[in-house]
């Protein structure tokens, strides 16, 4: 599905989770913090390509499987038979099949279909600042970590470098319609740049030096989801985005993997770079020659390439205007406050963004949530679908008539939501969701040449397939702040965490809907719905 899409990937795809800063504020220094995280990254990559990463594992009982004495236990059981022990005490190993693309990989756009690329031999860093394209090895000819001092010297060696802003940056095709990116990606080719592309494409990973500090999260959402087009590689499987300030995210690429992986990664890199940090705001960088070391790459651009340049430049920045992202964050609870409740967290959240689109626009639309089904082998998603006949009455109750109802009326409602919706939970994370299903039915029997039956020709299946509300959930101590832009024209992106004290929605908005307005409706429900639970009566 992702590959043969000729849409951009940029906003239509790829999508970010930023990092939270270093709790020890002077780490937070952009030189210091791109240090660490590159040398806790490759860290990552060693401990992965060692097979010395712990499995993802799934808990129904993590009292008995998520300690350490299960763990030095199952260590000694045999490959084959781990799982079974595994299975004994309630805990299911997750597909990894994904993580294998974190590193050394691009993905390369081609007419028709795209390809992933990945070659696991290259030992180099992308960086870019500035528009330009800088590489130096991160490892050795043994395989092993450069060290932190020499990395710190080469970033600070890139860092200071006072070239201006490239006049035709490359990043722009990235982020082109992907049939018109791989023509000009064979101009490039065919002008002598096959050697630098390969560079590209085969570094262990891109990381991007912003020259400015994040203003608020906002901006923060605008600059990870798609910055300026100039300093990111948009095809690489993941962009290590550091701004001047030391805010951190990752940028990244869908078609290899999901946000399963890429948060490993990012737990991953955070706990490391933050308690076992490579270098500190006092370490002198090594005094080694980087302008040997650090190569900056050139492309030999013609005039139809610096044509194509521009004319990417000037949809990206068209496009890029028309996108507004808005948060906010409900103070009031959270999922400790929910789950005494017995309540689902998620299905409460699921619910307000039901409740605040029947308020703004007095509707009821598809909704698209994210379900990971890395219990089966190369798992992807499922899609759960949190608008049901529940949703709707329930809605319904307290946008249209709270009057009418007790606040044991309205609990008794919220309720049977949760239960429904964890119902679905289970079923699309188990492989019986509907969505994955028809899909796979009508991509078989299109490459086989059968006529669509008439299920694909109905109104109501386009209708459901036109996802206004998207939504996903990804929270952790890691991450502070997650985005996507919507999947489709009038629709909106997403973005929520129920935390423990707290839910925090990040929204996004092309020109067709008000994500502002949204997000006050979304308080406003969640507002309605804890006073439910305390039992007040509900203000119209």
């Amino acid at each position: 599905m992702y590959l043969t899409a000729r849409d951009p990937i940029v906003l239509n795809f790829n999508p970010f989770m930023s990092f939270n800063p270093d709790p020890k504020s002077e780490y937070n220094d952009q030189l210091t913090r791109a240090t660490n995280m590159t040398v806790s990254a490759v860290r990552f990559l060693k401990t992965l390509r060692a097979d010395l990463l712990e499995p993802e594992v799934f808990h129904l009982n993590p009292a008995k499987s998520d300690t350490d004495t299960f763990k030095r236990l199952i260590r000694f059981v045999p490959s084959s038979l781990s799982w079974y022990g595994a299975y004994l005490v309630n805990a299911y190993p997750l597909d990894m099949s994904q993580y294998f693309r974190l590193f050394n990989s691009t993905r390369l756009p081609k007419p028709s279909r795209d390809e992933l690329f990945t070659d696991d031999k290259a030992r180099h860093l992308l960086v870019l600042r500035k528009g330009h394209f800088y590489v130096f090895d991160v490892l050795d000819q043994d395989g092993n970590i450069v060290s932190a001092s020499e990395i710190q010297a080469h970033l600070k060696y890139i860092l200071s470098d006072n070239s201006l802003a490239s006049e035709f940056p490359l990043s722009y095709l990235t982020s082109e319609n992907r049939d018109i990116w791989a023509e000009l990606r064979q101009k490039l080719v065919s002008g002598g740049n096959e050697e630098t592309l390969r560079k590209v494409d085969s570094a262990v990973f891109c990381l991007c030096l912003d020259d400015f500090p994040i203003k608020d999260l906002v901006h923060l959402s605008h600059n990870m989801l798609h910055g300026d087009g100039t300093n990111r590689w948009f095809d690489k499987s993941f962009n290590l985005i550091i701004a001047k300030d030391g805010t951190a995210a990752v940028h990244f690429e869908h078609a290899w993997g999901d946000g399963v992986a890429v948060l490993r990664f990012l737990n991953e890199v955070f706990k490391d770079s933050t308690q076992a940090p490579a270098v500190t705001p006092r370490s002198q960088p090594a005094n080694t020659d980087s302008s040997v070391a650090v190569q900056k790459l050139n492309f030999k651009l013609n005039d139809a390439l610096k044509t194509g340049i521009s004319a990417a430049k000037e949809k990206f920045d068209a496009t890029m205007k028309t996108l507004t992202i808005d948060y906010i964050q409900f103070q009031r609870g959270g999922k400790e406050f929910l789950k005494k409740q017995k309540l689902s967290p998620d299905s409460v959240a699921q619910l307000a963004f039901q409740m605040a689109l029947l308020q703004q626009y007095g509707q009821t639309v598809a909704t698209y949530e994210s379900c990971s089904t890395a219990a089966f082998k190369h798992g992807r998603t499922e899609t759960i679908r949190p608008a049901s006949i529940f949703t709707k009455r329930c809605s319904e109750a307290f946008v249209r008539e709270p009057s009418k109802y007790s606040a044991g009326d309205l609990q008794h409602m919220m309720a049977k939501c949760s239960t429904y919706h964890n119902q679905l939970t289970k079923e699309a994370a188990m492989g019986q969701g509907f969505d994955r299903h028809l899909f796979a039915l009508r991509y078989l029997g299109a490459a086989k040449g059968i006529d669509l039956p008439e299920l694909y020709l109905d109104p109501a299946y386009r209708q459901i397939n036109h996802n206004i509300l998207s939504t996903s959930t990804l929270s952790s101590p890691a991450v502070n702040i997650g985005g996507f832009a919507p999947v489709v024209p009038d629709g909106l992106g997403i973005a929520y965490a129920v935390h423990d004290n707290w839910i925090g929605c990040n929204v996004s908005a092309y020109q067709g809907r008000n994500a502002h307005e949204f997000l006050q409706c979304v308080e406003k429900a969640l507002e309605g719905m804890f006073d439910a639970l305390e039992g007040k009566a509900i203000k119209s």
